[in-house]
């Protein structure tokens, strides 16, 4: 792993707040500020910064969204400090509503064991696994006690709680907001408190959670404060709305390299700046350069994409396969061919252009079929398919918008 210790405090001030987000430009100098002591502070002791981040194993497969915090992290290991990767194998009971306008469903603990298997795997893509220390907050957090709550809870008024702008939401439309929901913020506070943290890392969305809940329980229990790191939120492929599987604007981490790389060909122009700050490996200077260069028209953004598409991909699948990934790309989309390979699917009889777009795979359901299909999306070899429900034609070539592919051919 490459090491950034040569940097100076200043710029290393700089390296780490890349992408923090605190809706508030005098919270931010206050933040960074006190980094900026921190760091000094250490260095004087000859010591490293604790820095930490909860994860709650909410689903068994990580997005890019997921990756914004995990890289903050590795821009703190390759300047030295001690990294820990916290599983919420408890927090994930509750949920966190912080970005949520109704209570999230409650996992049960098998569910939460077999989505956290996953997690640490794939966040060793990013992180260095020989110095990155996995933690599980249920060792802790199961072992306080009721008496240990209220002490924690007293720290706190509904009024702070109800200010938060998703409760406050649910409350005035008078939606049940559930007292365990609450709880929520005092677990991720101990966390810090237990792990003696001195910076915690989360999402623009955790800010009260980390700056309050956090900082506040660490003081009432004699320690320094952790120093609050909340990065923006990325959005996804439609350049609007955060990143969600559930939505379907996601860039899986573990899913096809070449679909990787397309997808983030799709982005829009306006947001890869976000992007170079949030998933990438650049430092300040390099994106500066980036930026100047697209203002200036230096650059234009098609090869800035494709320069970020080489970025990302490399990250996850290796810098060879994101080479095969844009040759793929650039023969298909801006050459307009077909892939080399692709998945076959065998044609039965009776079957309609709807039935094969669903059950191909093609689409995620028939109603996105159709919408595809009104919208001149689809062909077979060089004939678009104009009817949902017409007799599937034959054998070919299926495609369906610009990315995917399917042979069709004949059953038997």
């Amino acid at each position: 792993m490459e090491k950034k210790k040569d940097m100076t405090i200043d710029q290393k001030v700089t390296y780490l707040m890349q992408g923090a987000d605190y809706g508030d430009e005098t919270l931010r100098d206050a933040m960074a500020d006190e980094l900026r002591e921190r760091l000094i502070e250490a260095e004087k002791e000859d010591r490293h910064l604790r820095v930490y981040c909860g994860y709650d194993p909410t689903a068994p497969d990580l997005h890019l969204g997921h990756t914004v915090t995990m890289r903050k992290l590795r821009q703190f290991q390759e300047l030295g400090h001690q990294v820990i990767f916290v599983i919420g194998s408890f927090t994930s009971l509750i949920g966190d509503p912080s970005d949520k306008d109704q209570a999230r469903p409650r996992l049960s603990p098998a569910e939460v064991e077999e989505n956290a298997r996953t997690y640490a795997e794939q966040a060793y893509k990013i992180l260095d696994r020989e110095e990155t220390l996995i933690r599980y907050n249920a060792d802790w957090l199961s072992e306080l006690t009721f008496e240990d709550v209220i002490e924690f809870s007293a720290l706190f008024t509904v009024q702070q709680f109800l200010s938060r702008e998703k409760f406050k939401e649910r409350f005035n439309r008078s939606d049940p907001i559930h007292l365990h929901e609450f709880f929520y913020a005092l677990m991720q506070g101990y966390d810090a408190y237990h792990l003696d943290a001195d910076v915690q890392i989360g999402g623009s969305d955790q800010l009260f959670n980390i700056l309050t809940a956090a900082r506040k329980l660490m003081s009432s229990k004699g320690k320094k404060p952790n120093i609050a790191i909340t990065m923006s939120i990325l959005p996804g492929t439609d350049g609007e709305v955060r990143m969600s599987k559930s939505i379907g604007n996601d860039i899986p981490i573990a899913g096809d390299p070449k679909d990787m790389y397309g997808k983030v060909m799709s982005l829009p122009d306006h947001v890869m700046p976000t992007y170079f700050r949030l998933v990438t490996r650049w430092d300040p200077d390099e994106i500066q350069e980036l930026e100047r260069a697209l203002e200036d028209g230096d650059l234009h953004p098609k090869k800035a994409k494709m320069k970020l598409a080489r970025e990302i991909v490399t990250i996850y699948h290796g810098e060879s396969t994101a080479r095969e990934a844009e040759e793929e790309f650039v023969r298909v989309f801006q050459q307009e061919g077909e892939p080399e390979e692709m998945d076959e699917y065998k044609l039965q009889k009776g079957q309609s252009v709807l039935d094969v777009l669903d059950e191909s795979g093609l689409v995620d359901s028939r109603s996105q079929a159709r919408r595809m299909i009104k919208q001149k999306a689809v062909r077979l070899d060089d004939e678009k398919l104009l009817d949902p429900y017409q007799d599937f034609p034959g054998p070919g070539v299926l495609r369906v918008g610009k990315r995917r592919f399917r042979r069709i051919v004949k059953e038997g």
